[in-house]
Protein backbone atom coordinates (compact mmCIF):
# COMPACT_ATOMS: atom_id res chain seq x y z
CA UNK A 1 0.00 0.00 0.00
CA UNK A 2 1.34 3.60 -0.91
CA UNK A 3 1.20 4.65 2.64
CA UNK A 4 3.35 1.57 3.72
CA UNK A 5 5.42 3.00 1.37
CA UNK A 6 5.82 5.86 2.75
CA UNK A 7 6.37 4.59 5.97
CA UNK A 8 9.18 3.08 4.91
CA UNK A 9 10.68 5.43 2.85
CA UNK A 10 10.92 7.57 6.39
CA UNK A 11 11.80 5.05 8.49
CA UNK A 12 15.05 4.59 6.34
CA UNK A 13 15.62 8.32 5.47
CA UNK A 14 15.58 8.58 9.07
CA UNK A 15 17.81 5.32 9.93
CA UNK A 16 20.57 6.48 7.12
CA UNK A 17 20.13 10.30 8.14
CA UNK A 18 20.62 9.62 11.69
CA UNK A 19 23.56 7.44 11.58
CA UNK A 20 25.72 9.69 9.51
CA UNK A 21 24.88 12.23 11.93
CA UNK A 22 26.45 9.99 14.94
CA UNK A 23 28.79 8.09 12.70
CA UNK A 24 30.85 10.46 10.93
CA UNK A 25 30.94 12.77 14.26
CA UNK A 26 32.33 9.52 15.96
CA UNK A 27 34.58 9.10 12.90
CA UNK A 28 35.98 12.83 12.93
CA UNK A 29 37.00 11.93 16.80
CA UNK A 30 38.81 8.69 16.56
CA UNK A 31 40.14 8.12 12.80
CA UNK A 32 41.77 10.77 11.33
CA UNK A 33 45.04 10.95 13.56
CA UNK A 34 47.07 13.80 13.71
CA UNK A 35 45.35 15.90 11.36
CA UNK A 36 44.43 19.54 11.94
CA UNK A 37 41.17 20.68 12.84
CA UNK A 38 40.56 23.01 10.34
CA UNK A 39 41.30 20.94 7.29
CA UNK A 40 39.22 20.62 4.50
CA UNK A 41 38.38 16.92 5.15
CA UNK A 42 37.41 18.17 8.57
CA UNK A 43 35.55 20.83 8.04
CA UNK A 44 33.19 18.88 5.17
CA UNK A 45 32.60 16.28 8.06
CA UNK A 46 31.35 19.08 10.40
CA UNK A 47 28.93 20.31 7.28
CA UNK A 48 27.57 17.04 6.66
CA UNK A 49 26.67 16.60 10.35
CA UNK A 50 25.12 19.45 10.64
CA UNK A 51 23.24 19.00 7.63
CA UNK A 52 22.17 15.76 9.04
CA UNK A 53 21.38 17.48 12.38
CA UNK A 54 18.65 19.54 10.13
CA UNK A 55 17.49 17.11 7.67
CA UNK A 56 16.82 14.80 10.98
CA UNK A 57 14.39 17.80 12.37
CA UNK A 58 12.61 17.55 8.79
CA UNK A 59 12.07 14.13 8.41
CA UNK A 60 11.05 13.73 12.24
CA UNK A 61 8.58 15.98 11.95
CA UNK A 62 7.34 14.24 8.53
CA UNK A 63 7.68 11.29 10.47
CA UNK A 64 4.81 12.35 12.92
CA UNK A 65 2.63 13.76 10.55
CA UNK A 66 2.46 10.88 8.54
CA UNK A 67 2.58 8.62 11.68
CA UNK A 68 -0.87 10.60 12.80
CA UNK A 69 -2.59 10.48 9.48
CA UNK A 70 -2.18 6.61 9.52
CA UNK A 71 -3.86 6.17 12.98
CA UNK A 72 -6.66 8.51 12.45
CA UNK A 73 -7.43 7.00 9.06
CA UNK A 74 -7.24 10.76 7.63
CA UNK A 75 -7.04 10.99 3.52
CA UNK A 76 -5.72 14.75 3.81
CA UNK A 77 -3.20 16.13 6.20
CA UNK A 78 -5.40 18.86 6.72
CA UNK A 79 -7.75 17.10 8.65
CA UNK A 80 -5.51 16.00 11.35
CA UNK A 81 -6.05 18.20 14.55
CA UNK A 82 -3.48 19.76 17.70
CA UNK A 83 -5.51 16.54 19.73
CA UNK A 84 -4.06 14.11 17.35
CA UNK A 85 -0.42 15.31 17.76
CA UNK A 86 -0.94 15.98 21.49
CA UNK A 87 -1.98 12.07 22.26
CA UNK A 88 0.44 10.71 19.86
CA UNK A 89 3.55 13.33 21.81
CA UNK A 90 2.05 12.69 25.26
CA UNK A 91 0.04 9.68 25.33
CA UNK A 92 2.58 7.23 23.49
CA UNK A 93 6.30 5.96 24.56
CA UNK A 94 7.00 6.62 20.72
CA UNK A 95 5.87 9.88 21.31
CA UNK A 96 8.11 10.76 23.85
CA UNK A 97 11.09 9.58 22.12
CA UNK A 98 10.39 12.10 18.93
CA UNK A 99 10.04 14.75 21.85
CA UNK A 100 13.63 13.86 22.98
CA UNK A 101 14.65 13.43 19.27
CA UNK A 102 13.63 16.49 18.23
CA UNK A 103 15.43 18.40 21.06
CA UNK A 104 18.56 17.12 21.02
CA UNK A 105 18.73 16.90 17.36
CA UNK A 106 17.81 21.12 17.89
CA UNK A 107 20.70 21.26 20.46
CA UNK A 108 23.33 19.77 18.05
CA UNK A 109 22.52 22.51 15.57
CA UNK A 110 23.34 25.06 18.62
CA UNK A 111 26.11 23.16 19.11
CA UNK A 112 27.20 23.16 15.49
CA UNK A 113 26.78 27.13 15.37
CA UNK A 114 28.31 27.99 18.95
CA UNK A 115 31.56 25.64 19.30
CA UNK A 116 32.56 26.71 15.22
CA UNK A 117 35.90 27.55 16.59
CA UNK A 118 36.07 24.67 19.00
CA UNK A 119 35.77 21.94 16.13
CA UNK A 120 36.91 18.96 18.26
CA UNK A 121 33.84 19.89 21.44
CA UNK A 122 32.05 20.65 18.35
CA UNK A 123 32.24 16.82 17.20
CA UNK A 124 31.80 15.79 20.68
CA UNK A 125 28.67 17.56 20.90
CA UNK A 126 27.02 16.23 17.45
CA UNK A 127 28.64 12.32 18.29
CA UNK A 128 26.63 12.48 21.42
CA UNK A 129 23.54 14.09 19.92
CA UNK A 130 23.57 11.59 16.98
CA UNK A 131 23.81 9.15 19.68
CA UNK A 132 20.85 9.92 21.85
CA UNK A 133 19.04 10.52 18.42
CA UNK A 134 19.77 7.38 17.16
CA UNK A 135 18.66 5.47 19.86
CA UNK A 136 15.41 7.18 19.86
CA UNK A 137 14.30 4.92 17.31
CA UNK A 138 14.09 2.10 18.59
CA UNK A 139 11.04 3.19 20.19
CA UNK A 140 9.41 3.14 16.95
CA UNK A 141 10.18 -0.80 16.29
CA UNK A 142 10.68 -3.79 18.16
CA UNK A 143 12.38 -2.82 20.29
CA UNK A 144 9.57 -1.59 22.24
CA UNK A 145 7.55 -4.25 21.81
CA UNK A 146 7.87 -6.14 25.61
CA UNK A 147 7.46 -4.82 29.37
CA UNK A 148 9.19 -4.79 32.02
CA UNK A 149 12.78 -6.79 32.39
CA UNK A 150 12.36 -7.95 29.14
CA UNK A 151 10.98 -5.23 27.84
CA UNK A 152 14.78 -2.79 29.38
CA UNK A 153 16.64 -5.72 27.97
CA UNK A 154 15.03 -5.65 24.12
CA UNK A 155 15.48 -1.80 23.93
CA UNK A 156 19.24 -2.01 25.07
CA UNK A 157 20.08 -4.57 23.35
CA UNK A 158 18.39 -2.65 19.98
CA UNK A 159 19.74 0.46 21.38
CA UNK A 160 23.14 -1.20 21.06
CA UNK A 161 22.79 -2.64 17.57
CA UNK A 162 21.64 0.87 16.33
CA UNK A 163 24.90 2.42 17.48
CA UNK A 164 27.06 -0.30 16.15
CA UNK A 165 25.21 0.14 13.05
CA UNK A 166 25.34 3.78 12.71
CA UNK A 167 28.94 3.33 13.87
CA UNK A 168 29.88 1.42 10.68
CA UNK A 169 27.28 3.59 8.18
CA UNK A 170 28.73 6.82 9.48
CA UNK A 171 32.48 5.18 9.20
CA UNK A 172 31.83 4.26 5.23
CA UNK A 173 30.10 7.56 4.97
CA UNK A 174 33.16 9.30 6.20
CA UNK A 175 35.64 7.15 4.25
CA UNK A 176 33.95 7.54 1.13
CA UNK A 177 34.48 11.39 1.21
CA UNK A 178 37.88 10.74 2.15
CA UNK A 179 38.86 8.32 -0.52
CA UNK A 180 36.84 10.81 -2.82
CA UNK A 181 39.74 13.76 -1.47
CA UNK A 182 42.70 11.34 -1.95
CA UNK A 183 41.25 10.69 -5.67
CA UNK A 184 41.39 14.14 -5.92
CA UNK A 185 45.21 14.48 -4.69
CA UNK A 186 44.22 17.11 -1.69
CA UNK A 187 47.09 18.15 0.95
CA UNK A 188 47.61 15.18 3.09
CA UNK A 189 44.55 13.09 1.92
CA UNK A 190 46.41 9.84 0.68
CA UNK A 191 48.21 9.70 4.15
CA UNK A 192 45.24 10.35 6.04
CA UNK A 193 43.09 7.75 4.35
CA UNK A 194 45.66 5.00 4.61
CA UNK A 195 45.93 5.87 8.47
CA UNK A 196 42.21 6.05 8.82
CA UNK A 197 42.00 2.68 6.99
CA UNK A 198 44.38 0.77 8.90
CA UNK A 199 43.54 1.93 12.33
CA UNK A 200 39.59 1.17 12.11
CA UNK A 201 40.65 -2.89 12.05
CA UNK A 202 39.96 -3.00 15.61
CA UNK A 203 37.19 -0.99 16.14
CA UNK A 204 35.20 -2.79 12.44
CA UNK A 205 35.68 -5.91 14.49
CA UNK A 206 34.15 -4.74 17.78
CA UNK A 207 31.14 -3.85 15.62
CA UNK A 208 30.92 -6.46 13.99
CA UNK A 209 30.74 -8.29 17.72
CA UNK A 210 28.56 -6.32 18.61
CA UNK A 211 25.82 -6.78 15.57
CA UNK A 212 26.13 -10.08 15.72
CA UNK A 213 26.02 -10.17 19.69
CA UNK A 214 22.81 -7.96 19.81
CA UNK A 215 21.48 -9.40 16.66
CA UNK A 216 21.47 -12.64 17.89
CA UNK A 217 19.78 -11.21 21.11
CA UNK A 218 16.99 -8.95 19.18
CA UNK A 219 15.84 -12.42 17.01
CA UNK A 220 15.36 -14.12 20.51
CA UNK A 221 13.44 -11.57 21.35
CA UNK A 222 11.41 -11.27 18.68
CA UNK A 223 10.77 -14.35 17.42
CA UNK A 224 11.78 -16.97 20.34
CA UNK A 225 14.78 -19.14 20.13
CA UNK A 226 13.29 -21.39 17.32
CA UNK A 227 13.85 -21.09 13.73
CA UNK A 228 10.59 -21.36 12.02
CA UNK A 229 9.82 -17.91 11.52
CA UNK A 230 12.68 -17.38 9.33
CA UNK A 231 11.37 -19.35 6.27
CA UNK A 232 7.79 -18.93 6.81
CA UNK A 233 7.24 -15.29 7.44
CA UNK A 234 7.89 -12.51 5.49
CA UNK A 235 9.93 -11.27 8.40
CA UNK A 236 11.84 -14.18 8.21
CA UNK A 237 12.75 -13.70 4.37
CA UNK A 238 13.77 -10.24 4.62
CA UNK A 239 15.94 -11.13 7.74
CA UNK A 240 17.67 -14.25 5.72
CA UNK A 241 17.72 -11.15 3.00
CA UNK A 242 19.72 -9.05 5.50
CA UNK A 243 22.32 -11.82 6.48
CA UNK A 244 23.18 -12.17 3.02
CA UNK A 245 23.78 -8.86 2.54
CA UNK A 246 25.66 -8.51 5.86
CA UNK A 247 28.02 -11.37 5.01
CA UNK A 248 28.90 -9.87 1.69
CA UNK A 249 29.50 -6.26 3.54
CA UNK A 250 31.95 -8.65 5.77
CA UNK A 251 33.49 -9.96 2.79
CA UNK A 252 34.51 -6.56 1.16
CA UNK A 253 35.15 -4.72 5.08
CA UNK A 254 37.74 -8.36 5.00
CA UNK A 255 39.18 -7.39 1.64
CA UNK A 256 39.82 -3.66 2.93
CA UNK A 257 41.14 -4.77 5.99
CA UNK A 258 44.03 -7.58 4.67
CA UNK A 259 44.25 -6.61 1.10
CA UNK A 260 43.22 -3.29 0.44
CA UNK A 261 44.57 -0.64 2.99
CA UNK A 262 48.12 -2.68 3.31
CA UNK A 263 48.04 -2.21 -0.57
CA UNK A 264 47.94 1.39 -0.19
CA UNK A 265 50.14 1.84 2.62
CA UNK A 266 52.38 -0.03 0.72
CA UNK A 267 51.88 2.18 -2.37
CA UNK A 268 52.60 5.53 -0.61
CA UNK A 269 56.05 4.14 0.32
CA UNK A 270 56.65 3.60 -3.35
CA UNK A 271 55.03 7.34 -4.06
CA UNK A 272 52.42 6.29 -6.61
CA UNK A 273 49.34 5.49 -4.96
CA UNK A 274 46.65 6.68 -7.30
CA UNK A 275 45.72 2.77 -8.42
CA UNK A 276 45.32 1.95 -4.87
CA UNK A 277 43.29 4.76 -3.47
CA UNK A 278 40.80 3.85 -6.82
CA UNK A 279 40.44 -0.03 -5.88
CA UNK A 280 40.01 1.05 -2.04
CA UNK A 281 37.18 4.02 -3.29
CA UNK A 282 35.45 1.14 -5.35
CA UNK A 283 35.59 -1.57 -2.26
CA UNK A 284 34.32 1.58 -0.10
CA UNK A 285 31.55 2.37 -2.37
CA UNK A 286 30.38 -1.01 -3.01
CA UNK A 287 30.55 -1.98 0.71
CA UNK A 288 28.40 1.60 1.28
CA UNK A 289 25.55 0.28 -1.61
CA UNK A 290 25.49 -3.20 0.56
CA UNK A 291 24.29 -1.13 3.77
CA UNK A 292 22.13 1.19 2.25
CA UNK A 293 20.28 -1.82 0.82
CA UNK A 294 20.51 -3.57 4.11
CA UNK A 295 19.13 -0.37 5.96
CA UNK A 296 16.36 -0.56 2.98
CA UNK A 297 15.41 -4.07 4.80
CA UNK A 298 15.48 -3.06 8.43
CA UNK A 299 12.52 -0.30 7.76
CA UNK A 300 10.92 -2.69 5.88
CA UNK A 301 11.07 -5.43 8.86
CA UNK A 302 10.37 -2.88 11.56
CA UNK A 303 6.56 -2.87 9.95
CA UNK A 304 6.21 -6.35 9.99
CA UNK A 305 5.12 -9.30 12.43
CA UNK A 306 7.79 -12.74 13.15
CA UNK A 307 4.51 -14.02 13.61
CA UNK A 308 3.15 -16.02 11.02
CA UNK A 309 -1.09 -14.66 9.71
Amino acid sequence: MPEDWLAITLRLALYLDLMVLFGVSLFSLYALGPIDPSSGIFRLYGRVAEAAALAGIVLSIWDVVAMAESMTGATHYSQLTGHVFDMILTGTAVGAAWLVRIAVLAASLIVGIAWRRNMRRQRIGLAASGAIALATLAWAGHGAMDDGVRGMLHLAADIAHLLAAGTWVGALVAFVLLSLAARARTPDSVQTLSRASNGFAIIGTCIVGMLIATGVVNYALIAGPAFDALFTTPYGWLLLGKLTLFVLMLALAAGNRYRLSPGLAAALRTGDSTGAVKALHRSLQAETCLAMLILVLVAWLGLLSPVPA
